[in-house]
């Protein structure tokens, strides 16, 4: 692979040590990768547009508002950061020269690599990224992507209700073009990893003109592809950006991302040759797409997380009601039958709230008992719930109809109706936009399906980003709105550890907590489960389970 294997400069941090440690979590998955022998006397065709599976993103492509995975595919093509990650998850430099962390790893320098510019020749500096940063850290702007950025000097200012909408991270002091000094509240440790979420990456000046309108036509780009055309609902194109100088050279002409909604239409398009690459199996084609001759076919293990949520603000699920009755929610999922029934083994029953390839998974934390079918116990607790306040009404669970949600929400469902003696049905919303929105903006009325895929393979990266209390109230990931003083504390002190090993202890300490209070109900861990046409010569998929856009090539 083309990576620039530049490492982040250290001193006490011992990053290099820290990082060995995760790669060594990651190679279990590997990388997935064809090179389709059928095809290897036939060329390759560098001119090829591969045309890939997607929904209709919830709203905008600006790094900073990327709330989705359909917006984040195609942001993050279009969009170069600090750093990257191979698709086994080793972090390399890719903008910036290095990056230094003092004594405790509470301030860091950040030396940029020279000649860097966006797709219209403006030249990348260290205020560049300043910039971008504090745009989307300032609550004026309302950026979901805001509280990635919670660690950084003078975030909390920006979240002030008159805040101006001009006002800039203190934390943030550009010394030349190509040196950026970043000022931490406290110590992160992981903050190496963190500059490569996609949140962190920069945008050009013209966006700022109008950024709503940037965002749904970001026209100039840093990363190996520039916007071709988004047709709403229809599909969305990249091309080749012919002035990128960067590590991941794209290695064809152009990438269409063509919306459906449905995925069994998806997999008829793949089997008949209208559709590349299918990053998702349906449901429905799970038990035989592996012996399907009219594709080539993909499963591993990947880094996403799976979950539904059961917000804060529901009735009933407050308080020590609200406790018992998520305990019962739980121990009424047959987790292993639906996997093995429903999902036709293309997932592994959760045993905490990371993934098998993130450093610091762990089938062995205290509590994990909560995520074992139990009826017995379930039932006992609804019991007890209902002693304090009488069950009323119909547990949903709400998806998007155009996403492989349908069946195994249902299942859910059905085993939860089953042993609790109560109604519990799916909630479809019609689109991916749809469902999104209304859980982006707490419109929401029931339980929803959830998960992470974090974009940088660390642990703070799942746990931070999606239960921490800075991450609540729209500002990130974290859409129950669970709020804990402890586990924040957790948070903290897990930063505040240079040594991985150390900051992974802590880090599972939290994990029991939430064992406790179940903000989210575990449920798996997705395989990759993917499918490409016979055409294709090479397809790899990163440390995300998702696609490398970039190295897709088919023959002519």
């Amino acid at each position: 692979m083309p990576f620039n294997r530049t490492w982040i400069t250290l001193k006490r941090l011992v990053a290099t040590s820290a990082t060995s440690i995760l790669v060594v979590a990651l190679a279990a998955c590997g990388s997935l990768s064809s090179s389709n022998s059928t095809n290897a006397k036939e060329s390759v065709d560098k001119n090829a547009t591969i045309t890939v599976n997607s929904v209709e993103p919830t709203g905008e492509l600006t790094p900073g508002n990327v709330s989705d995975t359909a917006s984040w595919k195609i942001a993050s093509q279009l969009f170069d950061g600090l750093v990257t990650f191979t698709n086994k998850g080793e972090l390399v430099m890719d903008e910036a020269q290095s990056i230094t962390p003092n004594e405790d790893a509470s301030v860091y320098t950040i030396k940029l690599k020279k000649g860097l510019k966006f797709s219209n020749g403006e030249s990348i500096t260290a205020q560049t990224y300043a910039q971008a940063w504090s745009y989307a850290a300032n609550a004026a702007h309302g950026q979901v992507g805001a509280s990635i950025f919670a660690t950084i000097q003078g975030y909390e200012d920006l979240q002030r209700k008159d805040v101006s909408p001009d006002a800039q991270l203190s934390g943030l002091k550009v010394l030349d073009n190509q040196t950026l000094q970043v000022t931490l509240n406290a110590p992160d440790s992981s903050f190496s990893y963190k500059v490569g979420d996609i949140a962190f990456l920069p945008i050009p000046s013209i966006a700022y003109k109008d950024m709503h309108k940037f965002g749904t036509n970001p026209t100039v780009s840093n990363g190996p592809y520039v916007l071709d055309k988004w047709n709403v609902n229809k599909d969305i194109k990249i091309k080749r950006n012919a002035a990128y100088t960067g590590i991941r050279k794209a290695k064809n002409a152009a990438i269409d991302f063509v919306v459906y909604d449905s995925l069994d239409t998806a997999y008829a398009d793949l089997q008949s040759g209208n559709l590349d690459v299918l990053d998702t199996i349906p449901t429905s084609a799970l038990e035989n797409y592996k012996t399907d001759s009219t594709i080539q076919a993909f499963s591993d293990g990947s880094s996403a997380f799976k979950s539904i949520t059961i917000p804060q603000f529901i009735e009933h699920f407050s308080g020590e009601e609200g406790n018992l009755r998520r305990q019962a929610i739980s121990y009424a999922i047959d987790r292993d039958s639906i996997v093995k029934k429903i999902l036709i083994g293309a997932a592994t029953p959760a045993t905490d709230f990371l993934a098998p390839v993130i450093a610091g998974y762990s089938k062995n934390l205290n509590g994990t008992d909560v995520l074992k079918y139990n009826p017995a116990k379930a039932q006992k607790l609804w019991a007890q719930a209902d002693a304090i306040s009488p069950w009323s009404g119909t547990f949903t669970i709400g998806y998007n109809a155009d996403g492989s949600y349908k069946t195994w929400v249902d299942a859910i469902a059905n085993s939860i109706s089953n042993v609790l003696g109560i109604k519990a049905e799916g909630d479809a919303y019609a689109t991916s936009k749809d469902f999104s929105t209304a859980v982006n903006q707490r419109q929401i009325k029931g339980a929803f399906r959830s998960g992470l895929q974090s974009d940088y393979p660390h642990p703070e990266g799942y746990l931070f980003q999606a239960y921490d209390s800075a991450s609540a109230d729209g500002k990130g990931l974290n859409n129950g709105d669970y709020k804990s003083t402890q586990f924040d504390s957790y948070m903290s002190e897990a930063a505040k550890q240079t040594d991985l090993k150390e900051a992974i202890k802590t880090y599972q300490r939290s994990e029991e907590l939430l064992l406790k209070d179940l903000p989210v109900i575990p449920l798996w861990y997705d395989n990759v489960n993917a499918g490409a046409g016979q055409k294709m010569k090479t397809v790899k998929f990163n440390y995300m389970g998702l696609p490398s856009y970039y190295e897709l090539q088919k023959v002519r």
